[in-house]
């Protein structure tokens, strides 16, 4: 009796530790979500932190409610990377 329980236990600390490798994997990993054809890029880490902002200069003289609108959507971009990477 004492072995099955033994090899269970052992079994559970494998899978915890595999799924702790994969969060961590998962934290360093860096996207970048973009818009606007690249004019506004968002770059994030696993943890949804935002890391790094690009923006092209001419949409603030040009169009600022657009440079909103292309921030957002890069934001979003990003986390359904992220969300794809880690299913």
């Amino acid at each position: 009796m004492r072995g099955p329980m033994a090899q269970l236990m052992q079994q559970a600390q494998r899978m915890q530790d595999n799924l702790k490798r994969a969060q961590e994997e998962l934290a360093n990993l860096e996207v970048t979500g973009q818009s606007g054809g690249g004019m506004v890029s968002v770059t994030m880490n696993g943890r949804h932190e935002a890391r790094r902002v690009n923006i092209d200069r001419k949409l603030f003289a040009e169009d600022p409610e657009m440079a909103e609108d292309l921030v957002a959507a890069a934001i979003n971009d990003a986390v359904n990377k992220i969300s794809a990477a880690s299913a």
